[in-house]
């Protein structure tokens, strides 16, 4: 085989393997889907009679990881692809995953456990041939959802179904057949008992693939918003000061901003954008409340800390979890760029991934009042200012300062940061100046 093998090239390989061996192979589910859409498929399956012990003969080194499923996974060169043996599922107590599986004959009644109908085609990678048993092509051309079969079996095998569904119809621009629709109603609750893990990557596919507003209004029709992210659906009706959020409530504002969200962007600027604001219902204070217009003071503090709850509470790791708060708590100080002084500047484009920070702030802008005077300006510091000034290496350390006779203590940090602070606002330059502005301003007061 060639290096850096197409996923396509080997799933038909690996079908071709199998028919002259005397089995059935198709290929099946998402990427007949995508390539009926001329769309590009992310990966590719194969479904097979070949039981996995025989899928593993065929192909040694293949991942009997889901052979408990009759899955194998064969990588070749690169790629790799899922072998999955045509199937039928016994009961889900975990509403997740088959209690056990039982292989069937025929691919026909393979395709009849799986979850929607436009997932449910198989392709002949041969010919081009489409076999559908369940109406899939007919609900691919007419934009509809549908599961296969009765809806309230299919979610109850698998509770995760639930968001899925809202998340292809948002990602194709589908709408969701009605009696799919009804028992996502009915069900609803029952989302709470798939992992925590899994909901978050799958609201994390509903914000990054390009469909986040229709998604997260698809969660709110469906019941799914007020129990996934209760604080999310808090936002509905929470009124704004119509001088800088002419669109109206938190709830719109959040939803617009949403619908410019690139597809593809990093997960941590997504979750950013749509959290950025909530700590604002529980900071709400009406005009009457202010004397002046409504308030929402200090809702970045009370959203950043609501935010780390969420991210907790879906598993984010650490590294996530830190960022997706800071773009929170971080949002409204974009507001006094033009005012801060050198060294408060340089050290807030300093922030970890600052481009999410920026790409927020353009984002919260777009979908309010549209002015963008401080993303420019501070487009225009970072295009002017090099990276040395912004990020210069230090004058002193604390071992300098120890020699100077300071004691090491709790006043090493203010003493550094007022020399950083000298640094970046371009009064010290070298380390020498740096010992005299030391000796000036904090020798003579030192303990010593």
């Amino acid at each position: 085989m060639e290096a850096n093998l197409k996923p396509r090239e080997l799933a038909q390989q690996i079908c071709s393997t199998l028919s002259e061996h005397g089995h059935q192979a198709y290929l099946v589910g998402g990427c007949v889907r995508d390539l009926l859409l001329q769309r590009e498929p992310a990966d590719y399956d194969v479904a097979t009679d070949a039981v996995p012990a025989r899928v593993e003969e065929l192909f040694p080194g293949g991942l009997t990881v889901g052979a408990k499923f009759g899955v194998v996974i064969v990588p070749r060169d690169g790629a790799q692809v899922e072998v999955a043996t045509f199937r039928s599922d016994v009961g889900y107590s975990d509403g997740r995953h088959p209690d056990h599986v039982v292989y069937s004959r025929t691919a026909q009644e393979d395709v009849r456990r799986r979850d929607f109908t436009i997932n449910g085609l198989l392709m002949d990678p041969a010919t081009g041939e489409v076999l559908d048993f369940v109406g899939g092509r007919d609900d691919l051309s007419a934009g509809v959802i549908r599961t296969i079969g009765d809806p309230g079996l299919r979610f109850s095998e698998d509770k995760l179904r639930l968001a899925r569904t809202v998340r292809f119809a948002a990602r194709f621009g589908y709408t969701i057949e009605p009696q799919t629709f009804a028992a996502i109603r009915k069900l609803a609750a029952q989302i709470v008992q798939v992992s925590a893990e899994r909901l978050r990557d799958e609201l994390t596919k509903l914000l990054t693939e390009g469909a986040a507003r229709q998604g997260f209004e698809l969660l709110d029709e469906t019941g799914l918003l007020s129990i996934l992210l209760p604080e999310i659906a808090n936002m509905k009706g929470v009124a704004q000061p119509p001088e800088y959020h002419p669109e109206g409530d938190v709830w719109i504002h959040t939803r617009m901003l949403l619908e410019d969200l690139p597809p593809g962007c990093p997960s941590t600027l997504a979750w950013g954008a749509l959290l950025h604001d909530v700590g604002k219902p529980a900071t709400f204070k009406s005009a009457q409340q202010t004397g002046d217009r409504i308030r929402f003071d200090g809702h970045d503090e009370v959203g950043a800390r609501m935010a780390e709850e969420i991210c907790h509470r879906f598993r984010f790791s650490g590294d996530d979890t830190e960022q997706i708060v800071s773009l929170v708590a971080s949002h409204m100080r974009f507001k006094d760029v033009m005012q801060m002084r050198p060294a408060t500047l340089k050290r807030f484009v300093r922030l970890p991934r600052f481009d999410e920070h920026l790409e927020l702030h353009r984002l919260d802008c777009q979908a309010s009042h549209r002015m963008l005077g401080n993303w420019e300006y501070i487009r225009k510091f970072l295009a002017e200012t090099p990276p040395e000034q912004v990020r210069p290496p230090r004058l002193l350390t604390g071992d300098d300062l120890m020699a100077l006779g300071f004691q090491a203590g709790p006043a090493f940090k203010s003493i550094l940061q007022s020399v950083e602070d000298a640094q970046l606002e371009g009064r010290l330059r070298t380390k020498d100046e740096a010992v005299q502005f030391v000796k000036a301003e904090f020798l003579e007061n030192s303990p010593n």
